[in-house]
């Protein structure tokens, strides 16, 4: 597992019921400034089933003028990409890409571990470019 990776399960990871509304999950949102929640089966394995972003939520809005009265399963995304514990930071950014998603869970063995964000891969790159520069300039100035 990369350090990348393990900095991310060590964060919360917020997550409702394909029964809760929408609502919910939009408060939800909304009380941990994130971009996207997970809906989780409801039983014991806790398992993914679908993923409901700010996108999910604007489309809805925009075709039908109202979340009033929906559940979380009613506009969620179901076909979820997810990655394990040894994916590199720029798999996610080709999965991100391909698959235009700008969240992905992180599973391991069918347990949800957390979820990496295209603003958590963004900083990643922007602190290997830094190293890679900090290198540069001890090796110049040896």
């Amino acid at each position: 597992m990369t350090a990348f990776i393990k900095s991310l399960i060590q964060r919360p990871c917020f997550t409702v019921n394909s029964n809760s509304t929408v609502v919910e999950a939009v408060e939800v949102l909304s009380r941990y400034n994130i971009g996207a929640v997970l809906v989780l089966v409801v039983d014991e394995t806790k398992s993914i089933k679908g993923i409901i972003s700010e996108q999910d939520i604007a489309r809805r809005l925009a075709s039908h003028k109202s979340i009033n009265g929906l559940l979380a399963s009613d506009i969620m995304t179901k076909n979820v990409i997810s990655v394990t514990t040894n994916v590199s930071s720029s798999d996610i950014m080709k999965l991100m890409t391909e698959n235009k998603c700008r969240h992905l869970p992180i599973v391991s063995n069918g347990q949800l571990l957390g979820v990496v964000s295209i603003g958590d891969v963004v900083k990643r790159l922007l602190e290997k470019y830094d190293q890679e520069l900090e290198q540069m300039r001890t090796f110049i100035n040896a």
